[in-house]
């Protein structure tokens, strides 16, 4: 059958047929099928969409002049894409951004959840987050995880606002009915930080003596090494097009969460790339510099703190603002999902 064959409506059929069919829980698929089942590559709900920074934090410091950490647990403005409608609160399909206040002296409560958190270091000094008792500090760039399952609590001894970007896959598991937290206690702190453990690259403690048994061995990823090794690849002999890093369990050598992948981008002085046309969904957050983003008929320009998110299946064209200096970005995308699924897909 060609797909422009024009399939019977809804308001084809006989009413009381319909009626029929939806007293005992019927549907007719062909009147939704092209919809369901689009000709030769989906159509995301998914828009290419872009948050400034300079919009989002005046209203963050608002929001903790009005609403008390005890009456938001967690003080959070979520970065809606409109594809999907502000009120469902996701950036993707699986992805749901958020950027979170945390005010000197404040303690945003222990609990656990289902979905998996990482939480990107926007701004300030002197905070930081406890996880499954591992003494997590934030400092700007850095990446800290909150897997699911694990407790996880932030504190504030500093004298400044301090500022992230919470990326979790929140849609996905509240799709899949399994999203739910716990509240808990405060954690003791235990010794030991597993990014110095795992320091080295290419290198992991013996098994026989210190290697850790936990399943997240890194919960942070200090921005200062990330960065470094962007540096270093960046003057490579083999001269690289994409100076791109992934974050990863040293153990398994795999993502380091089970659902969504997570990235390091640099690009160099002046610098522009293309990325292929891909199945998942990406975002792209500035840690330092700018840099203009275009997806098929849409252009940004994204400067420090600054979001986008853009669908599958499109080029993405990024170009740094600067002739002098680099620019980092941190990525997010569904890839470890779309491999999961057997639907992942690079159209190069």
């Amino acid at each position: 059958m060609k797909d422009d064959v024009e399939l019977g409506r809804l308001e084809d059929l006989p009413a009381d047929y319909v009626k029929d069919l939806t007293q005992v829980n019927l549907v007719p698929l062909w009147p939704s099928l092209r919809g369901v089942l689009p000709p030769n590559k989906p159509k995301p709900l998914t828009q290419a969409t872009a948050w400034n920074y300079k919009d989002i934090r005046p209203l963050l410091i608002k929001a903790g002049e009005v609403t008390p950490i005890e009456k938001a647990e967690r003080r959070v403005l979520v970065l809606a894409n409109p594809g999907h409608g502000l009120q469902k609160m996701q950036a993707s399909s699986a992805i749901y951004l958020g950027m979170q206040l945390l005010l000197p002296g404040e303690l945003a409560p222990p609990h656990r959840h289902t979905p998996n958190a990482v939480r990107m270091i926007v701004e300030g000094e002197g905070a930081y987050t406890t996880v499954q008792g591992e003494k997590c500090i934030m400092h700007r760039g850095d990446l800290i995880l909150t897997p699911t399952g694990l407790w996880h609590e932030h504190g504030h001894d500093g004298d400044q606002p301090v500022i992230w970007l919470d990326v979790l896959d929140l849609p996905l598991i509240y799709y899949t009915e399994t999203s739910y937290h716990i509240n808990g206690n405060e954690q003791p702190i235990v010794p030991g930080h597993g990014e110095k453990q795992y320091k080295g690259a290419g290198v992991i403690p013996t098994p026989m003596f210190t290697r850790s048994d936990k399943q997240y061995p890194i919960l942070r990823f200090p921005w200062e090494d990330v960065k470094a090794s962007l540096i270093s690849l960046a003057n490579d002999p083999a001269e690289v097009e994409a100076v791109q890093v992934t974050y990863i369990n040293p153990l398994t050598g795999q993502d380091v969460e089970n659902i969504l992948g997570f990235y390091a981008l640099m690009l160099r002085p002046g610098q522009k790339l293309r990325l292929p046309a891909r199945s998942p969904a990406c975002v792209f957050h500035i840690i330092e510099g700018a840099m203009s983003l275009k997806f098929d008929e849409k252009e940004f320009t994204l400067n420090e703190a600054d979001t986008c998110c853009v669908p599958g299946y499109g080029e993405v064209f990024l170009t740094n603002q600067s002739n002098q200096l680099p620019t980092f970005v941190f990525m997010t995308d569904e890839s470890p999902l779309h491999r999961k699924l057997g639907v992942y897909e690079n159209w190069g």
